[in-house]
């Protein structure tokens, strides 16, 4: 530094501002060396006098400073070290006053206005990293309200780790994040610029890691396997019991914290796993029970393990059923679930097929055929959804083969056990109709209009019906309820009995009003003389009942501006509008084996069709229907599934149905008469396998089919919704409220348990919510580990619907007088996050493991 360097800084001190209570400025020099004695003469100030000191003088400058001139600045030059407190005659006045020095680190420290002089031993070891012009400014803009050694320790961490804040805990993130943790660059440059030692002796100071030769990868191990000892239900191995820190709880929020962040969990993954595979996990976790590593989610080996184990059990017929659920329940807010979601999902339904097989297997006996009608809404439905639901999980799969076994018993239980049973069981009742479909006591297809649509024409009021091609009541059961929590009004399912043959041409017809529903000699359907083929068709047969009508396919509409729509659907009465999702797909043998991903497809559109609706044009009546439904099994088919049928003359022939109006003689077959649809007088005549076999047709496609008289195919949805524009809150979509039951609002130990409560029931307009629940302080900075709460019980029993949750607190002096805050923080939402803040005093006497 030369002498201009120094007038320079020295004018900027003695052109500070006093602080309170001060009448000048007093700035002491000691050239510890006399390196400026020669200059310091032509050194000359606007505002300040300057004293020499030397050895002999001291009585002098004391004099003239409190005596005789008691107002001037100065300063005051010694051309010598700085002598021992008990040799320094001047002492009481440089205590109250300015030392200034032209080293680095008193430099340094008089930059950041510390007087601390204790610091100067710690400033002066990172010379070389305060050499750098950059890394001095960041550590500046840290702005540090009051420096520590160990605050100006993490600080040169936290910058060399290129952090925009100092936090030891971000510097460990940050090292352990680098993927080469033996040449890691941070770690490069603390030993360049900074001190390794520091780092390993705050590792050991907060996370309790000492080791003779430290190395990230050692500590990440470390870390983990504290992370396991926490929630293992089990004793370690023995290879892992040394690296169980003796400051647990600081390392298992580190770790949550870690793994449960937004930004870093997908980093986490990549370090868990290269620790899981040093560590040989897998091995290991084969000695424990489910039971013993059921909250363990430090490792996916957890899971791996878990699934594997839940499908040798459902393999193997060990029926514990609710066990499994519980399971799998307790495993949905860990970290790894969603990266096997698909695995869980595929067991679940499983276990959902199974389970519901188990209860109706007993059940399927001799019934009338509204009998089966009902049982079937009401029960038997449930097992084509979880079937449809397994598939639709299974498909995603990454690797099908761990579950390969557990697909093929759903196949046998859902093919030849539920199906077979019971369309065989259904044939035998439609048996009891001798020829004529009609099925007492329920409403026919055919009736649609007359029944449901009617009614609103009658009384003036508009009304939309969406009718989406192969929408079969099972899947309309599920998007009745997914309507009911997406939408503020009222959703309800009933059901038709079907048109045979139970294809689009017919089902299509059947639904539009008419007098008359006629078939040509090419098997071509007509609706009061008018064909029923094609949409603009369709709007001729509406327009000549209902004159404020009108025909459109669904994306025709969804792709229309909204004055666009109005203009369209303005002063309309009665709006049909087609959507073929799910039957486009099935109908197609290059795509059929992806029906039931076209059924959660369909359900999108529908929502977002009758959201535009409301929105758009204020829809309030909105009636979803079905032309037909469908069998699809994935299995392939066997030739005893095929009914060879020969040439029919004069027949319409498919798959599942032979149209003819000749006699058709074969072994297991159903005839009916069409006249329940054309009327008398006709001699035409529908056949249809028994049960759900295909008749021998060339071509591919055979898994996904309709047209005969199955349940599946012949029980028709009608979803009768209806929006609720009012202020009433009855109709209102939310999520259940989730509260803090515990009475104590004071944490008193380490590791504490809490309980929660979820209001009410999820039903048809409370739907889930899932939470991530944490402690705070006040600064917002993370003092615990992280659990989730995920609402979504629908079950009556309080105890069903309470959640107790562990929270781990991080080891440190917590302030009784301080507030500090439970977060409970709703994962679904962007901007207001925060769903519950509730103060706590944390007031724990002595930090220890206990309970750990």
């Amino acid at each position: 530094m030369d002498l201009n360097q120094i007038k320079t800084l020295l004018e900027d001190t003695f052109s500070k501002e006093l602080s309170e209570g001060k009448k000048r400025h007093i700035v002491f020099w000691y050239d510890d060396n006399g390196e400026f004695k020669e200059d310091i003469d032509t050194l000359n100030f606007e505002n300040a006098k300057i004293l020499k000191l030397n050895k002999n003088n001291y009585f002098f400058v004391k004099y003239q400073l409190e005596k005789a001139d008691p107002e001037s600045n100065y300063l005051i030059y010694a051309p010598f070290g700085k002598p021992n407190p008990r040799e320094n005659y001047l002492l009481d006045v440089l205590k109250y006053n300015m030392e200034f020095s032209t080293d680095k680190s008193t430099v340094i420290m008089r930059d950041l206005n510390i007087s601390d002089e204790s610091l100067r031993n710690t400033f002066s070891k990172y010379i070389k990293f305060f050499n750098n012009k950059d890394r001095y400014r960041i550590f500046k803009g840290y702005e540090i309200e009051r420096y520590t050694e160990e605050l100006v320790d993490v600080a040169v961490l936290s910058v060399l780790c290129k952090l925009p804040y100092p936090d030891f805990d971000e510097v460990l993130r940050v090292l352990l994040m680098e993927e080469d943790l033996e040449n890691n660059r941070y770690l490069e440059a603390i030993e360049k610029f900074g001190r390794l030692e520091v780092l390993w002796k705050l590792a050991d100071k907060y996370y309790g890691y000492c080791d003779r030769e430290p190395t990230l990868e050692k500590l990440a191990i470390f870390m983990f396997i504290t992370n396991v000892a926490y929630s293992l239900n089990s004793q370690l191995p023995e290879t892992w019991r040394k690296y169980v820190s003796p400051r647990k709880t600081d390392c298992v929020v580190f770790i949550s914290n870690f793994m449960n962040h937004s930004l870093y969990s997908k980093d986490y993954n990549i370090l868990a796993n290269n620790i899981e595979e040093k560590l040989k996990v897998s091995d290991h976790v084969k000695m424990w029970d489910i039971e013993d590593y059921i909250k363990c989610d430090t490792f996916k080996a957890f899971d791996e393990a878990i699934i594997k184990k839940l499908k040798e059990h459902l393999v193997f017929d060990i029926g514990e059923f609710d066990k499994y659920r519980d399971i799998i329940q307790e495993r949905r807010p860990k970290h790894w679930y969603n990266f096997y979601k698909f695995e869980y999902e595929s067991i679940y339904w499983s276990i959902e097929l199974f389970d519901s097989w188990k209860n109706v297997s007993n059940d399927i006996k001799q019934y009338t055929p509204s009998e089966f009608a009902e049982k079937y809404a009401k029960q038997y439905y449930k097992l084509d959804t979880a079937y449809r639901k397994f598939y639709y999980s299974f498909d995603r799969l990454q690797n099908k083969e761990l579950l390969m076994e557990l697909r093929d018993k759903v196949e046998n239980v859902y093919v030849n056990a539920f199906l077979n049973t019971l369309s065989i069981k259904w044939a035998d009742s439609l048996e009891t109709l001798n020829g004529n479909w009609k099925i007492p006591g329920m409403i026919m297809q055919k009736d649609f209009y007359s029944t449901y649509i009617k009614p609103f024409m009658s009384r003036g009021e508009r009304v939309f019906v969406i009718i989406s091609d192969a929408l079969r009541y099972e899947t309309a059961r599920e998007f009745c309820n997914l309507l009911n929590k997406e939408r503020k009004g009222s959703a309800e399912i009933a059901y038709m009995q079907g048109c045979i043959p139970s294809s689009t041409r017919i089902g299509m017809a059947s639904l539009l009003p008419h007098k008359s529903i006629t078939m040509d000699e090419d098997y071509k359907v007509y609706v009061d003389g008018v064909s029923s083929e094609g949409t603009d068709n369709r709007n001729k047969i509406l327009n000549n009942n209902i004159h404020k009508s009108i025909a459109v396919q669904f994306m025709d509409v969804i792709e229309m501006k909204r004055d666009d729509m109005r203009k369209i659907l303005s002063g309309k009465e009665l709006i049909y509008i087609y959507h073929n999702t799910i039957d486009a797909r099935g109908d197609d043998s290059k795509t059929e084996r992806e029906v039931f991903d076209a059924a959660e497809k369909a359900f999108e559109e529908l929502i977002m069709l009758i959201n535009s609706l409301v929105n758009n044009v204020s829809a309030i009546n909105i009636i979803i229907t079905a032309d037909h439904g469908f069998i699809y099994k994935r299995g392939s088919l066997m030739e005893s599934d095929k009914i060879t049928k020969g040439s029919i003359e004069d027949a319409y022939e498919n798959r599942r149905f032979v149209l003819s109006t000749k006699p058709v003689e074969l072994e297991g077959i159903l005839s009916f008469s069409m006249e329940y649809l054309l009327g008398p007088g006709t001699n035409l005549k529908y056949v249809s396998p028994r049960g759900v076999n295909r008749f021998k047709v060339q071509g591919a496609g055979a898994k996904y089919v309709h047209g005969g008289t199955s349940l599946q195919e012949i029980l028709i949805p009608v979803v009768k919704f209806k929006n609720d524009r009012s202020r009433n809150g009855k109709n209102e979509v939310r999520k259940v409220d989730v509260k803090l039951t515990s009475i104590t609002r004071k944490i008193t130990n380490i590791i504490s348990y809490l309980e929660f409560f979820q209001t009410e029931k999820i039903e048809e307009k409370r739907v889930p919510m899932r939470l991530k629940v944490y402690f705070e302080d006040e600064d917002g900075n993370r003092i615990s580990n992280e659990n989730i709460i995920i609402a979504d019980s629908r079950s009556e029993t309080y105890e069903d619907r309470s959640f107790r949750e562990k929270f781990v607190l991080k080891n440190k002096k917590y302030d009784k007088t301080k507030k500090y805050y439970l977060v409970m923080e709703d994962e679904d939402e962007t901007v207001e996050k925060i769903y519950d803040r509730i103060p706590f005093i944390i007031d724990i006497a002595i930090s220890d493991e206990f309970g750990f």
